[in-house]
């Protein structure tokens, strides 16, 4: 069976094609590589010891698109590729509904062309606004999303869920993806912002090898345990792992909309993340606090329960495994995918080197 990975050069897409891979599916990949890198995908063959079919397609070109689809005979879509930094929604708003919305429209109309009807799709936590109450279950209404990047999460969950209405034929999972971190054990993937990152773990582990001052946390005065965010993070191979069962899953029992919180059910402030990471890698990380961060909610994680029992799927890695993984692959890959990185050496203080 073949899968088309929209974005799977990206962070949590290079992550999925290994599984895909390790669980015997042929892949098509295309990512625009605005925020990633054809290295990733190199690396995820590296990995896997298969190979995967590449194509540098941005979702918003229409023919080219249409030409992967022509030239590949394809059974399902996993959709990753967007613009995804919740901070960065609130001052590019056009720019992420034209990207994340329009892009989507065209990918689904292609899909009809060709007579794809199956689609899995990257959805976000962020869809639940600021909750009511925690953890979250699926059948929690819709809040009131706080930034632009939630708001195309739950534009495009209804206009999936309206094409299916239209053409029952059509199967939709929306996975609502938490807080992703980590990389994979190898070292060899992982996340790679490009400039200054967006989210907490990779603005750590630079800080942590240098590369960055300090790290700014953002609000210490919401009504938490300790003042800052709670969120539920996941190691991203676990999260990698719940897209294979949910394809699974639909491949089974095709014709439906099936919704999933893929998150550990487990609550960790910024400040959990932070005393983790120093005390699992034995070093200190320099951190200041800052005003709140627009479009943040206090607290957000899952009950991951329907996912258990529908998927037969659990996150099995915990904010230890979590925060190693993470600065493994940075020390590993302090300049991420964008040079070679083998002369590289960190020292015990985490300060770089180069051999």
């Amino acid at each position: 069976m073949s899968i088309l990975v929209t974005g799977g050069a990206g962070y949590i897409g290079s992550h999925t094609c290994v599984e895909l891979l390790n669980a015997g599916y042929e892949l098509v990949v295309v990512d625009n590589l605005v925020n990633s890198s054809r290295e990733s995908l190199k690396r995820v063959e590296e990995i896997t010891g298969k190979s995967l079919r590449f194509y540098e397609v941005d979702l918003l070109n229409r023919k080219a698109l249409t030409k992967v689809f022509k030239e590949n005979k394809i059974d399902a879509v996993i959709h990753f590729a967007g613009l995804k930094a919740v901070g960065e929604s609130v001052y590019k708003p056009l720019e992420y509904y034209h990207n994340n919305i329009t892009g989507t429209l065209i990918l689904c109309e292609v899909m009809r062309e060709f007579r794809v009807e199956k689609i899995v799709f990257s959805s976000s936590a962020t869809v639940y606004g600021d909750p009511k109450v925690v953890p979250i279950t699926e059948d929690a209404p819709m809040g009131v999303i706080t930034n632009p990047y939630g708001r195309t999460k739950g534009m495009l969950e209804q206009i999936l869920t309206d094409i299916h209405t239209a053409n029952n034929n059509f199967s939709v999972m929306l996975l609502r993806y938490f807080n992703p971190i980590g990389a994979h054990e190898s070292g060899r993937i992982g996340e790679n912002p490009k400039g200054i990152p967006n989210n907490l773990l990779p603005y750590i582990t630079q800080v942590a090898v240098g590369k960055l001052v300090c790290l700014g946390v953002f609000g210490n005065d919401y009504d938490t345990k300790d003042g800052t965010c709670v969120r539920d993070y996941i190691h991203v191979v676990d999260l990698a792992k719940g897209h294979v069962k949910a394809l699974e899953k639909m491949i089974k029992s095709p014709g439906k909309v099936d919704i999933y919180n893929l998150g550990t059910g487990i609550g960790y402030s910024v400040l959990d993340v932070i005393n983790a990471f120093e005390k699992v890698n034995d070093l200190k990380i320099n951190y200041v606090f800052k005003a709140r961060r627009a479009g943040d909610v206090p607290a957000c994680y899952a009950d991951p329960t329907r996912a258990f029992n529908e998927l037969g799927w659990k996150a099995q890695k915990n904010i230890e495994d979590m925060c190693r993984d993470s600065f493994r692959w940075q020390k590993n890959n302090p300049n991420g995918f964008e040079e070679d990185n083998s002369d590289i050496v960190v020292r015990k203080d985490a300060s770089v080197m180069r051999k």
